[in-house]
């Protein structure tokens, strides 16, 4: 069945992160309840990302350099019960902040056709609808040469607003771990941690002002905005920065 996540395929949007204790995530979610309402995906679910990246790390070094405008490529697979197969639904993303909006372009494609568009850099079959994206893929891979660089995997708790508060998202990271070296989407369960146990990233996603009953909230837990990026972190975590900026097996 196609949910509203699957139609959505622009959005431009607010994202504010924290970096929370489970202590401290488990307070905030008990003043959420009184707003908010758990997504369409149930209590929690994984998250795996695959990310691409030039062999200089272009998009890693944009991001740690503050550059205004930026973009990455990314896969994204919402896990379930099952291992993932070449005939699953993934989206295809790409991820762009320009100053403080964030703004995503994505297609929905089987795996398999997903890795041939990233991976072989091919055209393939796609909606009209989405024939933008697809060719803004494909440019991107050639002109930067991006290839698969690390898979980021996540447990998400996710809230969305209601009546009032539409557009509003909240969720909870936690266990989020970085996978390097072969880069399957699949294999994104043999990572290593990316931050202490005890550790929460908590986002505010928003398309247009966070409610006031929000910034009251965000003010009375005395929680501090950080500016964190899992793909960043990941990198960082698995040690593979060196003063050259040159990721070694990406030739």
């Amino acid at each position: 069945m196609e949910t509203l996540s699957h139609i959505i395929r622009r959005f431009n949007r607010f994202e504010i992160k924290y970096l929370l204790t489970l202590r401290q995530a488990e307070q905030v979610r008990a003043e959420l309840t009184e707003y908010l309402q758990l997504d369409s995906h149930g209590d929690r679910y994984w998250v795996s990302s695959l990310y691409y990246d030039a062999p200089d790390l272009r998009c890693y070094w944009e991001k740690r350099d503050g550059i205004k405008f930026r973009r990455k490529l990314r896969l994204r697979w919402y896990e379930n019960e099952k291992a993932l197969t070449k005939e699953d639904g993934v989206f295809v993303e790409i991820k762009q902040r320009l100053d403080r909006v964030t703004q995503k372009r994505r297609v929905y494609l089987p795996y398999a056709q997903a890795l041939t568009l990233c991976n072989d850099r091919q055209m393939v079959a796609h909606a009209v609808e989405d024939r933008a994206v697809i060719e803004e893929v494909l440019a991107f891979v050639w002109q930067y040469n991006l290839r698969p660089v690390s898979v980021i995997r996540y447990c998400r708790q996710a809230w969305v607003g209601q009546a009032y508060d539409l557009g509003l998202r909240v969720t909870f990271d936690r266990d989020l771990t970085c996978a390097m070296g072969a880069c399957r989407l699949e294999d994104g369960s043999v990572g290593r941690a990316m931050f202490p146990e005890d550790a929460v990233v908590m986002e505010i996603k928003v398309n247009e002002r966070i409610p006031y009953w929000l910034t009251e909230m965000v003010a009375r837990q005395q929680l501090q905005m950080v500016r964190v990026s899992k793909y960043c972190q990941g990198i960082e975590a698995a040690g593979v920065v060196a003063t050259t900026g040159h990721c070694a097996w990406l030739g």
